[in-house]
C-alpha cells in the first residue's frame, strides 16, 4: 500500500495541483491536520474536495487551527479518524486531532487527560500485533519533531505513551512547522513531513513492515 501523507496545509490549495501525479497514484492519502487556517466546512471542502478530485481514498485528522465546523465536516463526509480506528488492506489506522494548548488560543485543542480519553475508548480491543499507522497532528514529546526554534520540547506525554504502548509502524504528525523530519520512538518512525506550503509531503510504502518511508518535495 502506497500512503502519502499531507501536514499543516492551512488553506494553502495551490500546492496540491503540483502533486496530482503524486496523489492520482497513491492507494490512500493521510492529512495529519491544521487543514484549514482558522477555516470552517467551506475552507475544508475546498481543499478536501481538490485532493479527493485526484484520489478519494482519503482520512484526515484536524489540527489546532481547525474549527469544529471542519471536524463536522469530515465526520459527514465519513473522512475523520479522530477518536476511530479503520483497517485498509491489514493495515489499522487510527488518530487524534488538535493540539496541546499553545502560547496563542486556536479553536482545537485538547489537554493530556482529554487526549488519554481520546486514546483510551479508541485502543481498546485493539490488535496488538496489528501493523498500525497513527496520526496525531500534536507529535509526542521527546522528539525531532516536537521540538521548537528555542529547543524546547512541546509535544504530549500521553501521544508519547500511546507509542510505546501500541508500537505503530509509524505515526504522522505536523503542528510544530520547524520540526520538520523522521525520527523514532522504539520500532515506531515519528514523521513531520514539513508544512505543505514547503513543497514536501511524506511517502510511505507499507505492507506489514515499513518497505519505503521518505520525506520528498513536490
Amino acid at each position: 500500500m502506497i500512503v502519502i501523507n499531507i501536514a499543516d496545509i492551512h488553506g494553502n490549495a495551490s500546492p496540491v495541483l503540483e502533486m496530482s501525479e503524486v496523489l492520482t497514484s497513491a492507494d490512500l492519502i493521510l492529512l495529519s491536520g491544521d487543514i484549514t487556517h482558522f477555516g470552517g466546512e467551506r475552507e475544508a471542502s475546498e481543499i478536501v474536495n481538490q485532493i479527493r478530485s485526484y484520489n478519494s481514498n482519503l482520512l484526515a485528522v484536524t489540527g489546532n487551527c481547525d474549527t469544529n465546523e471542519v471536524d463536522t465536516f469530515l465526520d459527514k463526509e465519513n473522512l475523520n479518524i479522530h477518536g476511530r480506528s479503520i483497517d485498509i488492506d491489514d493495515v489499522t489506522i487510527f488518530g487524534a486531532g488538535g493540539s496541546l494548548p499553545c502560547p496563542s488560543p486556536t479553536p482545537n485543542i485538547y489537554t493530556e487527560e482529554e487526549y488519554a480519553e481520546v486514546f483510551g475508548s479508541l485502543t481498546q480491543g485493539m490488535e496488538e500485533n496489528s501493523s498500525k499507522i497513527m496520526i496525531s497532528h500534536q507529535p509526542p514529546i521527546n522528539t525531532l519533531n516536537d521540538t521548537i526554534s528555542s529547543g524546547a520540547h512541546v509535544g504530549s506525554k500521553t501521544i508519547r505513551e500511546i507509542i510505546e504502548t501500541f508500537e505503530p509502524l509509524i505515526c504522522f504528525t505536523g503542528h510544530i512547522h520547524e520540526a520538520p523530519g523522521i525520527d523514532e520512538i522504539g520500532i515506531t518512525k515519528i514523521v513531520n513531513p514539513g508544512p505543505l506550503g514547503t513543497r514536501s509531503y511524506a511517502y510511505l510504502d507499507i505492507t506489514d513492515k515499513i518497505n519505503a518511508l521518505e520525506i520528498r518535495n513536490i
